[in-house]
């Protein structure tokens, strides 16, 4: 959609300035938007006796943006060792940290319970013979299988590899229980990119139920409920925003009334990434050609190494050229990269204003899973990174990759095996 009135005024009247420093490409942040979003969530769950955001690392790997959400009081959400070492590097330790893999190796499990471990959410009930040194903490990921539909996204639970299953999750629990741990937690995300506020509220009441199944059985507490992540941003202009309020709203009175009946208030753990970070994002771009042979096509000098949604899901991304984006006229054009692949495209049959070389392009909504997406197929190098500060100051928070960076994994010290 088109990102906000306040990020606008803060860029726009800056951007050519910023781009004649800087130089295209570049994914800029918006940290008075990404902290406005930060406490709508807290104001928004203020009625649940303890909430917390884990936000999601892999959305914006970026210690500029973790710190952010650090002082936003946050935690974070690791996928990776990598993602676990970032967390840790600006101070995060413990319980602010959820690890939840899967497919997990033992050095990944060595790796996670080091300074200070972590919350272990672990992806299938086989795992608990294979994390060398069991914490007293476990939660498992499930996965209610044909209980529940997923979405476009994420897909049918069915079909999706991560999760405990139905049949399994009282298993996973009670021989849990049985190895010594004595603190439970339980986590569930079935969709992507979700706008109807409901199903994430039905998420929640799931996760109820099933804790209120589980507890009676094995004679356990929950500490944690995690409904995971998954609410979505509108990338069209049309569409209606996530019905924060709703959600939360519907939420707390669910958590409400299980403690009227049990007399205690499991926590409320949320994973979201996109919709923290991902409106107050953009990526600028320039045109630098025009072509026109069965369509037009404006070339310019980024490509999908630096956003890969439109390639990889045909998603839309809202595009302005700056200073025109109230023009009278517009054409309908292509606006593409150099990648030598058909689909490096970010827009199709897209009507925007007359475009010449040089004009400078935002192609909006990048602020997750846009630069954490990239790769360096075709030898590409992915863009630097900068934070609009809220005192107005821009900061490079990641340099642009160089062609030294490429060849950098081809300097080792020899090593073979003769066969």
């Amino acid at each position: 959609m088109p990102i906000s009135e306040s990020f606008k005024s803060a860029l726009y009247p800056e951007l050519t300035r910023i781009t004649a420093h800087f130089g295209t490409p570049f994914h800029i942040y918006d940290e008075a938007g990404i902290r406005r979003t930060c406490r709508q969530l807290k104001e928004a769950f203020a009625g649940i006796d303890s909430f917390r955001e884990y936000y999601a690392v892999k959305a914006l790997p970026n210690p500029s943006i973790l710190r952010i959400m650090q002082d936003e009081g946050f935690g974070f959400d690791c996928s990776s060792v990598t993602e676990l070492l970032l967390s840790r590097n600006i101070g995060a330790t413990g319980e602010d940290i959820m690890f939840t893999s899967n497919n997990t190796s033992k050095r990944e499990f060595l790796l996670a319970e080091k300074d200070g471990g972590c919350i272990l959410n672990l992806d299938d009930i086989s795992l608990l013979d294979k994390v060398p040194n069991l914490p007293e903490l476990i939660s498992f990921r499930y996965n209610p299988g044909n209980l529940r539909k997923g979405n476009d996204i994420i897909g049918d639970p069915l079909e999706a590899k991560y999760g405990v299953s139905q049949e399994q999750i009282l298993a996973a629990y009670r021989l849990a229980k049985q190895r010594g741990v004595k603190r439970f937690g339980i986590h569930s995300m079935l969709a992507s990119n979700e706008l109807n506020h409901t199903y994430m509220v039905q998420t929640s009441q799931m996760l109820l139920d099933l804790v209120e199944e589980i507890e009676k059985e094995l004679d356990i507490r929950f500490e944690f409920i995690n409904i995971g992540g998954g609410l979505g941003i509108p990338y069209r202009p049309e569409e209606a925003p996530f019905n924060l309020e709703a959600m939360a709203s519907a939420i707390t009175s669910q958590f409400r009334r299980f403690k009227e009946k049990f007399g205690y208030m499991p926590a409320l753990y949320m994973e979201s990434g996109r919709f923290m970070t991902g409106p107050h994002g953009v990526l600028v771009v320039k045109a630098i050609n025009r072509k026109s042979t069965y369509r037009t096509y404006i070339g310019v000098d980024g490509c999908m190494t630096a956003l890969m949604r439109p390639a990889m899901y045909g998603a839309y991304h809202h595009i302005d050229v700056l200073g025109k984006n109230e023009a009278s006229q517009s054409e309908v054009v292509d606006v593409v990269g150099s990648l030598c692949e058909n689909n490096d495209k970010f827009a199709i049959q897209r009507e925007l204003p007359p475009i010449k070389d040089g004009d400078l392009l935002i192609i909006q909504d990048t602020g997750a899973h846009g630069h954490a997406m990239g790769f360096n197929y075709n030898g590409k190098l992915r863009p630097k990174e900068l934070l609009l500060r809220e005192n107005g100051a821009v900061d490079l928070i990641r340099r642009a990759e160089t062609e030294e960076d490429y060849f950098r994994t081809l300097h080792f010290e020899e090593d073979s095996i003769t066969l």
